[in-house]
């Protein structure tokens, strides 16, 4: 008798297969529906992020030195912006989704990921390369695919989880690109504590949609240019220690910087923070001399300069220094914008100056290894750094001497800065919303 009133209740617990079914429909549906926004969202800011861009370099055209006026302007601006209204939509945005994911049912981690957010991420990030910033979309399409599939998870009253996140965050990645197996992979790699199989499923089929809207609406295009050639064993053997260890070494100290300036662990640094607009203007100044002093090379993303050294159309010696130097202005600066484009163009520019070093290898492949290893230095995620380039370039060929050239900028990288970056950034928005700021 007590056995069976046990068997009762226990089928009254479990929900009717009707129920679970219709729950089921709901999840996909959300993640669907959600991949095909989130993709079109990414081509609709690739789109305007182009414009925006050509809109700043005609007004260089015909004023060379406004941006002494307007960079640091709209740096000031947008420091405002964010610390006054939207002070999640700081820095890259995937800090914002690694933070997220981590406490996905909890209230205060809605705004790291709420629409709202995510538009003035955008919006801000366009502003920002209209006034000839060194950031990237990247980061900040991460942020707003998160923020579309949580959006269309909660209209559907879908539980959130942090599969939920992950997915989205990964589309992002996949649907700025068009690498579909890169946004796996970045999923694995950066956004993902535990990787379980029903996050597996999630991610693959966001991915896979977003992928399809991408390929769907632009074509199947190659990033940054087919590169065909490949390079010798005996050439690798050589090259990619020497572009592992100085990739390594750049992108840990980049890396070293932003977390360092993050901390706020000495007095002076505590007094920049202090004042953000005013540091934000300063580094605005130094973003423009620097601009106008290298002939307008390191404006923007860094996408054209970056193709034109894969496909062997060289840029000066100094290139990967004065990008380097810009990017870095611009990411301590705080306004919105990713590094993940402007790190590609600075390991361009490393791989460009080293190529004369190996003299029988064609310059693009050495300026491949160039881009793997300081994005892997900066980064610390050379499965998804590979992958990005492979798909981005159609080089398949190369896909032994970027994994060697990655492993060696990761342990290099590792010594130069223990913490990874975007973990270690993630940091300030879980304390944040921790204390209910």
């Amino acid at each position: 008798m007590f056995g069976k009133l046990l068997r009762r209740l226990d089928r009254l617990r479990k929900p009717h297969p009707s129920i679970a079914s219709l729950a089921i429909f709901h999840r996909r549906l959300a993640t669907g529906a959600g991949a095909v926004l989130l993709g079109l969202a990414a081509l609709a800011f690739a789109w305007l992020g182009d414009r925006a861009q050509e809109l700043f370099l005609r007004l260089v055209a015909a004023y060379p030195y406004a941006p002494l006026a307007l960079t640091p302007l709209t740096f000031a601006v947008m420091a405002y912006g964010t610390h006054r209204w939207a002070k999640e939509a700081r820095g890259s945005g995937i800090p914002q989704v690694i933070a997220a994911s981590r406490m996905p049912e909890d209230a205060r981690a809605a705004p790291l990921v709420s629409l709202r957010t995510a538009f003035a991420k955008v919006a801000m990030t366009l502003g920002v390369l209209a006034a000839g910033g060194s950031v990237g979309r990247e980061g900040p399409t991460v942020q707003s695919s998160a923020a579309i599939m949580v959006a269309c998870h909660r209209l559907l009253r879908v539980p959130l989880s942090a599969g939920v996140y992950i997915a989205g965050g990964a589309a992002g990645v996949a649907a700025a690109f068009n690498t579909p197996l890169a946004g796996v992979a970045f999923a694995i790699e950066e956004l993902a504590a535990a990787y379980e199989q029903r996050v597996a499923v999630l991610v693959m089929g966001a991915v896979m949609v977003a992928g399809m809207v991408s390929l769907g609406i632009a074509g199947d295009y190659v990033y940054f240019g087919a590169l065909g050639q490949t390079l010798p064993v005996h050439i690798v053997l050589l090259a990619a220690p020497v572009a592992g260890i100085a990739g390594g070494l750049a992108g840990g100290l980049f890396s070293r910087a932003l977390l360092g300036f993050a901390a706020g662990r000495t007095e002076w640094i505590r007094r920049i923070k202090a004042r953000p607009v005013a540091w934000a203007a300063a580094l605005g100044l130094a973003v423009a001399i620097i601009g106008i002093a290298s002939g307008g090379a390191t404006w923007g993303t860094g996408y054209g300069a970056t193709r034109a050294m894969i496909e062997g159309d060289g840029q000066p010696g100094w290139f990967g220094l004065a990008k380097f130097g810009a990017s870095l202005a611009t990411a301590l600066s705080g306004v919105p914008g990713g590094v993940f484009a402007p790190s590609l163009s600075v390991g361009a520019g490393l791989g460009n100056l080293l190529a004369p070093l190996f003299g029988g290898a064609p310059v693009g492949t050495i300026v491949l290894l160039g881009m793997i290893a300081y994005f892997v230095g900066v980064v610390r995620a050379p499965l998804t750094g590979v992958i990005i380039l492979i798909e981005a370039t159609a080089s398949r060929g190369m896909i032994i001497p970027l994994f060697a050239t990655a492993l060696i900028a990761d342990l290099v990288s590792t010594w130069v800065c223990r913490e990874r970056l975007y973990h270690g950034l993630s940091r300030a928005f879980l304390s944040r919303s921790a204390a209910g700021d």
